[in-house]
Parts: structure tokens; sequence; C-alpha cells
């Protein structure tokens, strides 16, 4: 790899650390103009810096409204390179909705999911929250990893019905389900038809990646 080449993506990684977004976008810009891979540049930087935010934030060596800055940072430089990426090599990539569930307005958490999931090269569609049992139902047709969120114990039961009724529409099979927030635990997460629980953002979105590595959705 040229040292060019290298210098630019420590550079997008960096600005991404540094939580600074002018500084992502130039870095990006910079990328184009040397006529890199933008796949290569998002993945190998942009992600990479957003790597070291999860860890750091998992860890404790930061809080949210850092990580809501890096986060802003990742999607400047995201701006730049996701339209200059060709429509074929999007086709394979998987997606993926995020929501916090009908009666909860508590969305940092989904807001860190939707973002390292953006970062990790799926296309995120996120439904925001409080969000009717039937959006997502209706949207999770589309998408093969679907993230439920939720802060509050009164709305688990519209997070049970959301998963119940996705499964009643799809079935088994093709897609995954993966549910948060303090209220839940791994025991909800199996009564309803969860394939996965936790309250890490980072340790979910790993266990999202992991499971389309591996080819099973």
């Amino acid at each position: 790899m040229e040292t060019g080449k290298q210098e630019i993506l420590k550079e997008l990684a960096d600005a991404v650390v540094a939580c600074d977004p002018v500084r992502s976008r130039k870095a990006a810009e910079a990328a184009l103009a040397a006529s890199m891979d933008p796949v290569e540049a998002i993945n190998e930087g942009l992600v990479v810096g957003m790597g070291v935010i999860g860890d750091n934030y998992a860890e404790k060596r930061m809080y949210l409204p850092q990580v809501l800055v890096a986060a802003h940072s990742m999607y400047e430089g995201l701006d730049v390179l996701l339209p200059a990426i060709p429509k074929g090599n999007l086709s394979d990539s998987k997606a993926a909705i995020t929501a916090v569930v009908q009666g909860d307005v508590h969305d940092i958490g989904k807001n860190i999911v939707k973002t390292m999931l953006t970062a990790g090269g799926l296309i995120v569609n996120d439904l925001g929250k409080d969000v009717p049992v039937k959006t997502i139902i209706d949207e999770a047709e589309k998408a093969q990893v679907i993230c439920l969120s939720t802060l509050m114990t009164p709305t688990m039961e519209s997070m049970e019905n959301a998963v119940r009724g996705i499964r009643e529409s799809r079935g088994e099979g093709g897609y995954i389900i993966t549910i948060g927030g303090p209220p839940t635990n791994d025991n909800f997460a199996r009564e309803i038809g969860a394939d996965h629980r936790d309250e890490n953002a980072q340790n979910c979105v790993k266990y999202v990646k992991t499971r389309v590595k591996e080819a099973e959705i």
C-alpha cells in the first residue's frame, strides 16, 4: 500500500476518534481525490476509527456525548464516500432496521447501534423512536437484521408484540432479531423469539457482524 493511501486511511480513522467532522469530510474528499476505493476508505478508515470509539465506550473510557459526536464525524465522511460506491458494490450489503418500540422515546442506544451497523457496511433503515408495532413488522419484511430497543419496562409488551409479529409474518430463517435495553434479559429474549439480547451496543453489533460473516442470514 502506498504511503499516501496509508496516511489518508489513518487520517480518516483519526478524524473519527478525534470527534472532528470537518476533518473527517476533508479526509474523505482526499481519499476520492487520490482515486482510492471508497469501500476501502470506509472499511479501513472510518470503520477502524469507529471501532476504537466503540471499544472505548464499552470499556467506559468514553461517554455517550463523545460517542455521538464521533458518530457525526463518521457520517460526515460517509456522506462523501457512499455516493462514490458503484451501485453493484452495494448489491450484496445486508439491510437492517433499527427502532425504539412504541411507547418509548429514549433512542441513544439505538442511535449507537445504527451508527456501528452503518460503519460495518450494512444499509440501515432507522425507523426512529416510539415506532408502532405494525410499522416494525412491515419494515422487517425488507431486512435481514432487525434491532429493537427499549429502556422502559412498560414498553416491553410492544417489543414482544413486534418480535412475535415478525416471526408470524416471516417464519424462521433468513434474518435475525436482536433486542436491547436495561429491562430486557436473556430469558425474555428467548420467550419472545428474539435471536440475541445485549445491553451493550458494541457487543450487539459484533454479534450481527459475526452472523453476517458466517453467512447465516
